[in-house]
């Protein structure tokens, strides 16, 4: 039985964590991060607007930068909820303070007005002199400097309370005007919003005109993506093959008595036969779900994983068995966890991919322009593996896969803050 209360105390204590709202710190955090990425989203967008290239391009990024603006314009609520909740808080502390200084004061203007009556150094000394016995005296005696402590503490707890009431009276002014200045900035926000989308309704205007040739180039590009895919996946069957193999010729040398049907079972295997020391890392790829750093240093994810309608036409289904993130120019791709490179590879005459394995785990970088890792080389988390390619309509977007042997997860849930 206190088992099972230590147990519920625990999972409370834990739930209690967990839901603790963000401070206001995290989310003015939160709100720069945002404010940067929309920055970089307006960047693009005027790159692209110049180079007159694909208006679906151009669509695209403005509704990622009009996502932006709504996560900006929430985060901002959420501060200008948190300081409200702060001035109310420090409102009801102010509130006390005051009935507390009313009180404190009374108490003290009585005490004054007695010590006055009985202020003579006589009828103190008469209090003490009147006394029956010297028990008695020196028990007044004791009472008079109770007394005259009693009141010097009295006038020290009123300062000490009217040191406080000034700081939260400072503080909660302190707080109103940040909460005027948020509330304005978030007006202007919403102001800017209703722009956006207006430019949107424009951009759309364009894309229906030339409906017709943007679905083909969408289809044509989903046509390239499936041929992509399928090379992935002759990758991974090649790495596997390789990591089997040489498994294999290790318990071949490590016991002269393994059969060659033993050997050939290991050899032709569609999964990776785990040695005792990948196995080891196989299973802190797994542990670090959730927590493995992005691919890129700065990005945000454009396409995510799976079948899904296309962006801008809905009856469109495109398939992505990673997910694409968008980055800046010039960035580089970089491992998401320690393992050896399996594979690299030209896809296309102007993307490279590179396959990282991580015990029976891959983890595969596509549309890279240069690459400087080799097959065999051992990377460390966060280690560049090359540069991230530029498309002709100007973006920068990096295809990330993971799987485990041949079979595909959803990258965003292995990945940190997604």
């Amino acid at each position: 039985m206190p088992k099972l209360f230590l147990s519920l105390l625990f999972f409370c204590f834990t739930i209690q964590m967990w839901s603790q709202p963000p401070t206001q710190e995290q989310l003015e955090e939160r709100k720069a991060k945002i404010q940067l990425e929309i920055q970089e989203k307006e960047q693009l967008l005027q790159s692209v607007k110049s180079k007159e290239k694909s208006v679906v391009t151009q669509l695209q990024l403005q509704k990622e930068k009009i996502g932006l603006k709504e996560k900006l314009i929430k985060t901002t609520e959420k501060q200008t909820k948190l300081l409200g909740n702060d001035i109310y808080v420090n409102q009801i502390k102010i509130n006390q303070l005051n009935r507390d200084l009313e009180q404190l004061r009374k108490d003290y203007a009585a005490m004054i007005l007695k010590s006055y009556k009985s202020r003579s150094e006589e009828s103190r000394a008469m209090f003490l002199l009147s006394s029956e016995n010297f028990l008695q005296a020196y028990k007044r005696a004791q009472y008079m400097k109770q007394y005259a402590s009693y009141r010097k503490m009295q006038g020290q707890e009123i300062e000490g309370k009217t040191k406080q009431l000034v700081g939260y009276t400072n503080k909660i002014v302190v707080q109103k005007t940040a909460k005027e200045k948020l509330i304005t900035e978030n007006e202007n926000e919403k102001k800017e919003l209703v722009k956006e989308k207006q430019e949107q309704e424009k951009i759309a205007i364009q894309i229906q005109k030339e409906k017709g040739k943007i679905a083909a180039e969408i289809k044509k590009k989903q046509q390239e993506t499936r041929k992509i895919d399928s090379q992935i996946q002759k990758l991974i069957r090649e790495a596997i093959a390789a990591a089997n193999r040489k498994t294999a010729a290790a318990n071949v040398k490590s016991n002269p008595k393994t059969t060659a049907a033993e050997k050939k079972a290991i050899e032709s295997s569609t999964k990776i036969i785990l040695t005792p020391e990948g196995k080891i890392v196989s299973d802190n790829f797994k542990a670090n779900k959730g927590r493995l750093p992005w691919p890129v240093e700065k990005g945000a994810i454009s396409l995510g994983y799976g079948d899904q309608p296309h962006p801008i036409f809905r009856a469109l289904v495109v398939h992505n068995s990673g997910i694409e993130i968008s980055t800046e120019s010039g960035s580089n791709a970089r491992a998401v966890f320690a393992g050896e490179v399996a594979q690299v590879q030209q896809i296309t005459p102007l993307k490279k991919a590179v396959l990282i394995k991580h015990g029976d785990f891959f983890t595969i970088y596509q549309n890279l322009s240069t690459v400087n890792v080799q097959v065999g080389d051992k990377v460390s988390a966060k280690q560049s593996l090359g540069k991230i390619r530029t498309d002709a309509d100007g973006r920068t977007i990096l295809k990330f896969l993971v799987s485990q042997n041949s079979a595909y997860f959803n990258p965003t849930s292995w990945l940190s803050g997604s």
